[in-house]
């Protein structure tokens, strides 16, 4: 038997949705856990999820846009315009138990890791050469995808930010992004699993696992903290109003 391992990514900040995807995880066969970032911000729950992430044993991460813009609002480094994308992070940052802060400033953009005779990338998104994220690509390809990681000898390419599904294969390597853990426009938490057999065989397996989402919904709807409008319609398709 070869090696099964988890991607997990973009949780942003809901609670249950991850409680319910490690509760999956554990009755599979997983040798370890990948979280590729966005683990914080657009929902409120971050020390619920810090908590229940770093409690794991079994578990790698890399930073994500969000983790990167609210770390450097902890650091000092505001921007003094009214944007509400700003107000957003600076909230969260506000309301980031500070414990977590030194574990959150070690965490890398990019690990690679051999799995089963195979080398893998871990990414929370592509990456230019000065280790800054590429601008988000709502239409990729294959060639796009390729054009990125020609001179590299990556075998299997697993990235998050765009909140949807891909799994892109070339004759070179496969490029898989399970989507958004916690955001969605149905109670359901998506994750990844790569098997990776002896004789280098690569199976792919998306999950989604139901949850109930009515008390998060709810408690963003009571908290009212900056943007929640937006959050609730575009990343959870105004479920709340149905409840």
């Amino acid at each position: 038997m070869g090696e099964r391992v988890a991607i997990i990514t973009d949780i942003h900040g809901n609670s249950e949705a991850l409680k319910a995807v490690l509760d999956d995880i554990e009755r599979e066969n997983i040798s370890h856990i990948y979280c590729l970032g966005d683990m914080v911000a657009i929902g409120h729950e971050t020390n619920k999820v810090m908590e229940l992430l770093f409690s794991q044993e079994n578990i790698s991460f890399v930073l994500g846009n969000h983790e990167e813009s609210i770390l450097k609002i902890v650091n000092g480094v505001i921007n003094d315009s009214d944007d509400i994308v700003q107000q957003h992070h600076e909230w969260i940052a506000n309301n980031l138990d500070p414990k977590y802060i030194e574990s959150l400033a070690m965490i890398p953009k990019r690990l690679e890791r051999e799995i089963a005779g195979k080398k893998l990338l871990f990414v929370h998104y592509h990456l230019f050469e000065n280790n800054r994220f590429l601008p988000l690509d709502t239409e990729p390809t294959e060639q796009k995808l390729e054009k990125i990681y020609e001179n590299t000898d990556i075998d299997i390419v697993c990235f998050g930010h765009h909140h949807t599904i891909h799994h892109f294969k070339t004759a070179n390597r496969l490029y898989v992004n399970p989507g958004s853990l916690g955001c969605g426009h149905s109670p359901l938490a998506p994750y990844g699993i790569i098997e990776i057999g002896r004789e280098g065989q690569i199976n792919v397996q998306f999950k989604e696992v139901p949850y109930d989402n009515t008390g998060f919904l709810r408690e963003i709807e009571r908290l009212k903290f900056p943007a929640y409008e937006f959050v609730l319609k575009n990343f959870h398709g105004n479920q709340h109003l149905h409840l």
